[in-house]
């Protein structure tokens, strides 16, 4: 079994199941016997409930592209009928979910086997994945620093080697930092792209959306295809494709014209680790027929950061009441954690007409993108996903209002406008910096290549070029449960 989950990705690991070569029931205990060896070491799961996995195994899986193979959830907003979830957050802690959500219910028929959760930060408010339930989730690659946020739990995972496939969500980079903090491919798609409910259709005003971490893009590419499309309630949903995204990874993209957004819209700017990363990525596109062009959009990042700010706050004060509700008494102070509290408190004061006006200062940078991009006969932009290696854990913890706003503003800087504008954007392990005695093996800082509104294919057809151009599944970090 070991074997089988090193050198397998979980397509890799559905044809094993579909040819009879090993039990569904094998590849789970493997997955349980890994995820306690990495649980010791570097924290990643809130829960593990081996008892509904075993449950599930009991009844038919179909024949969907990952039937039998074991996989995880985030503890944020995702429900497992019967497993616990407190979204990080010790006002949560206890609660079990009711019923699978609408994308659970599409990863069970896909045949995937539900076993266990992974560790977020309180209501996946930041870069970092550390609560005061959960304790700190630790990087593979070197265990003094973070694993990144808010997925951080399962990048930790499948960067360890306990699983090839997690899911993830993303409100301001949580799926594209954990896997640049990680060595992993990570896949924002478009807003509207993949379902949220069944009690709401979009998360944080749309700022928010689900998919995952993944070791191999075909792996990312192929869950894309069994979780997509609207829902009951949906306000609005992204394009269908014209072929399976999967089948994207099968043809290379034309020559593309790619914008070098170097500086982020508040001003950061990449580090020499970040500065290396994007000279090699360039070069590395310039052979295989790319042409990339310094160039940026002008966008007001202070805006951006306010409007961000004030929607984020409003929906964790909503949040914090519904709980409150629930619970029938008031969340406590000592319940959540302390920026969350300030969080709840100023969400409560914001005046309706600023989220109006957030709502605009979003759709302007949507606007301003898509110029840019047709003025430039630009096919996407490249950014470096971190503007720095991954940072020491407890720097932006939300148990650390003195340091966090700095960090969280400059760490991953142009991250979250992908998310304000609705659009895709992936981060391709394409960069490590050099070894040193605390990462031996070096530390992982990813690319990130965004596009327009709904051009998930596209991504994913050069995301499978760079794969083959540039392999990364080979590299392991120190930490190695597999």
């Amino acid at each position: 079994m070991d074997e089988a989950f090193k050198d397998y990705d979980a397509l890799g690991l559905a044809h094993l199941v579909r040819t009879k070569q090993v039990k569904p029931s094998e590849l789970l205990d493997a997955a349980l016997a890994r995820a306690e060896g990495a649980q010791e070491k570097i924290n990643c799961f809130s829960a593990l409930f081996p008892e509904l996995a075993h449950k599930q195994l009991e009844q038919p899986l179909g024949d969907g592209p990952f039937a039998g193979v074991p996989f995880v959830t985030k503890d944020l907003a995702v429900d497992i009928k019967g497993a616990p979830i407190t979204q990080g957050s010790v006002a949560w802690k206890g609660h079990v979910a009711a019923e699978d959500s609408t994308l659970a219910a599409r990863y069970r028929k896909a045949g995937l086997v539900f076993f266990g959760a992974t560790t977020t930060p309180e209501f996946g408010l930041t870069l970092t994945t550390e609560s005061t339930l959960h304790g700190q989730t630790r990087n593979p690659w070197d265990t003094t620093r973070t694993s990144g946020g808010s997925s951080g739990g399962a990048a930790a995972a499948v960067a360890s080697g306990v699983l090839p496939l997690a899911q993830a969500s993303d409100g301001g980079g949580s799926i594209r930092i954990p896997a640049a903090c990680c060595g992993l491919f990570g896949l924002k798609p478009s807003r509207g792209r993949i379902p949220m409910g069944p009690g709401r259709t979009e998360g944080w005003n749309g700022l928010s959306t689900v998919h995952a971490v993944s070791r191999s893009v075909r792996d990312s590419a192929a869950l894309l295809d069994v979780s997509h499309g609207p829902e009951v309630g949906s306000r609005y949903h992204a394009p269908p494709p014209s072929r399976p995204f999967l089948a994207e990874l099968d043809h290379d993209p034309k020559p593309l014209k790619i914008a070098l957004w170097r500086n982020a819209p508040n001003d950061t700017q990449p580090d020499a680790d970040a500065e290396a990363g994007l000279k090699f990525t360039a070069e590395l596109l310039e052979r295989l027929g790319h042409t990339v062009v310094e160039a940026s959009p002008e966008m007001d990042g202070a805006a951006l950061g306010k409007a961000a700010l004030f929607t984020i706050s409003a929906n964790i004060a909503a949040m914090v009441d519904e709980r409150a509700r629930a619970l029938g008494r008031d969340i406590r102070e000592d319940e959540l954690e302390p920026v969350t509290f300030q969080m709840a408190n100023l969400g409560r004061t914001v005046p309706m007409v600023e989220l109006a006006h957030a709502n605009n200062t979003f759709q302007t940078a949507a606007i301003a993108y898509e110029r840019f991009l047709d003025a430039g006969g630009f096919d996407m932009t490249l950014s470096a996903t971190l503007a720095r290696a991954p940072e020491k854990l407890g720097v932006m913890a939300l148990t650390a209002p003195d340091t966090m706003g700095e960090a969280v503003q400059t760490f991953a800087p142009h991250c979250a406008v992908f998310n304000q504008m609705g659009a895709p954007a992936m981060s391709v392990p394409l960069h490590w910096t050099q070894p040193t005695s605390a990462a031996p093996s070096g530390l992982p800082l990813g690319m990130m290549f965004g596009s327009r509104y709904g051009t998930e294919s596209l991504l994913l057809s050069l995301a499978g070029q760079l794969e083959r151009a540039a392999p990364w599944a080979h590299r392991k970090p120190p930490v190695w449960v597999a």
